[in-house]
Order: C-alpha cells, then structure tokens, then sequence
C-alpha cells in the first residue's frame, strides 16, 4: 500500500499507533542549502551496531545532539551528544511548531544512495519517553518508508519527500516496527533528522 498524498490530520496507520505526514514543509531552494549545511557541516561518523555477537560498522553515517549531554544507547553502541547547532535549532523549532510536541535531542543520518538503508526496527528504547512524539525531517532524495505491524504483519508505505515532515506518536512504536529499505533506483543522498523526547 503506498500512500503520497500529505495530510497531517489524517493517521496513517490503520490501528495501533499514529504517524502523521504533512508532506514537505520547506521550498526546494531552502532544502537544497539546507542539505549542503547539513552534508557538510555535522561531524558524522559511521554507525556501529551489535548484530549476532558481531559489531557492524555501516555506511551510513551518524551524529547526535541533545540538551544537556544527554547519551543515547541503541543496538550496543553508546552516543555522546553534540552541542546545537543553530541550524538544527531552527529545524527543532519548526518540527516543534507542527507536531505541537517539544523536543531536547536529534539523531540525525546520513545516506550517501539507495544501497543504505534502515531495516526493520522500533524507536522503543527505554531512554525515549513513551508514547511521545518523533518528528523526522527528511531533505534530498525521496525514498519509500514503510511500516509493518508486528502482530499482524500488515505493511503500509509513503514515500518522504524532499523537505518533507513526519510525525509518529502514541503507540506506534510499541506494535509497529519502521524501515528505509535499500532501493537501487537512487543515486542521490538523503539526510534525515529524528528529533524525539527523551527521559
């Protein structure tokens, strides 16, 4: 099921949790500069996660930010978080003033093309606060981002544009599990900011 139209009232997920997409929210001359401050002014580092005993070193490429210092713990590795940045506060602000909800930290990711991707898996860390907001901001390449119920296995799938916002909330996290998946369609790079609540 794809779904591309954008309509931030209406929940995409047909039961179990919230996602909310409100489609792009900045023009394409500010996504693009925004891209190339993002790409080329966060100090990123490849992510390392814990699969099977084994710790991977991806391509895709992380940082952190947060209020205060505060770490985050996924998937066996730890991250140390970065001051704002003043361009990440206005993003803040902006994923804020949409959602209604207020954030104090940002995982943001790097995807150099279409061969990285995400697979599946749930923002449930005991460190984020339950139930609460995740705002993600996506700018350059549009790429597919599905959901899939883990009792039900029932799948539902948008397209992130350039610039594009969303938000998912409530229970979303707890009975459905997320993806990037890999595409060989696209040869451009995406950055996307996760901006979240956490304890």
């Amino acid at each position: 099921m794809e779904l591309f139209a954008a309509d931030p009232d209406a929940n995409l997920l047909p039961c179990d949790g919230e996602a909310y997409y409100h489609g792009p929210v900045f023009g394409i001359a500010r996504c693009d500069l925004i891209l190339a401050l993002l790409t080329d002014g966060i100090p990123w580092e490849h992510d390392e996660t814990v699969m099977f005993g084994r710790r991977i070193v991806t391509a895709r490429k992380v940082a952190w930010f947060a209020d205060g210092g505060i770490s985050y713990s996924y998937s066996g590795s730890m991250k140390r978080s970065h001051e704002w940045t003043n361009l990440l506060l206005e993003l803040k602000a902006v994923a804020e003033e949409r959602t209604g909800a207020a954030y104090n930290s940002c995982l943001l990711n790097l995807y150099h093309n279409g061969g990285e991707g995400m697979g599946w898996h749930s923002d449930d860390e005991k460190s984020i606060v339950p139930g609460s907001s995740i705002a993600s901001l996506s700018f350059g390449a549009g790429r597919k981002f599905s959901f899939r119920h883990k009792a039900t296995r029932e799948t539902v799938s948008i397209i992130l544009e350039n610039g594009s916002l969303l938000d998912m909330r409530g229970a979303t996290q707890s009975h459905w599990h997320h993806q990037l998946p890999k595409t060989r369609k696209v040869a451009e790079p995406r950055v996307n900011l996760t901006f979240r609540r956490m304890c």
